[in-house]
């Protein structure tokens, strides 16, 4: 009995021991424990706070981007601003892997295969020729395009409806709207009886767009003088021309190639005193006389909300080809004074922009 009390009473004295004396090794080892603890949990928190709750950094999306660039540049702009509001900072959120051609089509090629080659998550394209050259490499990438006048004729997707394949986007309405540009021109030029047309002959957007212009015309009794071109040497040679002596407008059908020379263009428009009907507001801004088309910056917003859905998941090919949220009207006061025209009240009270 003794002997178990004993036992008992050293049991005791052992646990208190180790409960109230710990041993310095074993108090060494817990504070570093603690320490390293403390250390991993002040980086997770720092983590949070850097990184958006739900996503982590590496896990970012890719968006690829092909844009001509120059007068292009509104879309990519509008990109970055409809991603933002949609929550996708760029760096943080969303990354863009842009290829900016700065108006050279022999880059819109070699870039396309640059881009699919990265493999991003979502290739976005501006213009017709740039979609093309990404379409025929990215079977399996989706893809959004813009300013893309007829989707269905450049053998983009099947129908506005449904692609059937792995792209959908936004249409310019360009094309389409390239009478109503005429229209305009002769309600400010009404003596207009010749125009001068350029037409980028390997661009589809071109070709699309000249062939809704000759439709209206012929039915307005306006003859059209056109000039193919394929580069811009050729364009220099059209600008060496006396445009007065043979036309009484100038009418720039959409092209890439033409909007790397619009500054010249509008030059020598005004030179010869001839108005000059474009198709993108911008070009207003530098001195045309007319626009009308699809807002550019729109667009690119407008484009954002398509490639948000398909990084959330949702098939380019559940997605309908989409037109323009806005068509804008611009027109420049300042050019048609310098040439000695007046453009009509209802005009401009019906213009969503006016450049004095």
């Amino acid at each position: 009995m003794k002997a178990a009390v004993c036992g008992d009473h050293r049991a005791s004295l052992r646990s208190g021991i180790l409960s109230e004396n710990p041993s310095p090794r074993r108090g060494r080892e817990s504070k570093k424990r603690r320490r390293i603890l403390g250390t991993l949990l002040t980086l997770m928190f720092i983590g949070s706070l850097s990184v958006p709750p739900g996503m982590a950094q590496s896990s970012a999306p890719v968006v690829g981007v092909l844009t001509p660039g120059l007068a292009y540049d509104p879309v990519l702009e509008g990109l970055r601003q409809g991603l933002l509001k949609l929550g996708y900072r760029e760096g943080r959120e969303i990354k863009l892997l842009v290829e900016d051609c700065q108006g050279d089509a022999t880059s819109f090629e070699p870039r396309a295969a640059k881009l699919v080659e990265a493999k991003p998550n979502v290739i976005f394209t501006v213009a017709t020729a740039p979609s093309m050259a990404v379409h025929k490499r990215a079977r399996s990438i989706p893809m959004v395009f813009s300013i893309v006048g007829d989707p269905v004729h450049a053998g983009l997707v099947a129908s506005f409806a449904s692609s059937g394949n792995n792209v959908t986007g936004i249409t310019s309405s360009s094309a389409p709207l390239s009478g109503k540009r005429l229209e305009l021109l002769l309600q400010i030029a009404p003596k207009t009886k010749k125009i001068l047309a350029l037409v980028s002959v390997k661009e589809n957007i071109s070709e699309v767009s000249f062939k809704y212009l000759a439709e209206t015309a012929q039915k307005l009794g306006v003859q059209v003088l056109r000039r193919d071109v394929v580069n811009a040497k050729e364009i220099e040679k059209v600008l060496l021309e006396k445009w007065g002596a043979t036309a009484d407008a100038v009418y720039l059908v959409p092209s890439v190639l033409v909007s790397t020379q619009i500054e010249a263009l509008i030059a020598k428009a005004r030179r010869e005193r001839l108005p000059l009907t474009v198709y993108e507001d911008s070009q207003v801004d530098k001195g045309a006389l007319v626009s009308y088309g699809g807002d550019f910056r729109s667009l690119g917003v407008q484009a954002a909300t398509l490639v948000v859905k398909i990084i959330k998941g949702t098939k380019p090919a559940d997605l309908p080809v989409e037109t323009p949220d806005r068509v804008l009207l611009a027109v420049n006061v300042g050019a048609a004074k310098a040439i000695g025209l007046k453009i009509p009240d209802a005009i401009l009270e019906r213009a969503d922009r006016v450049v004095e």
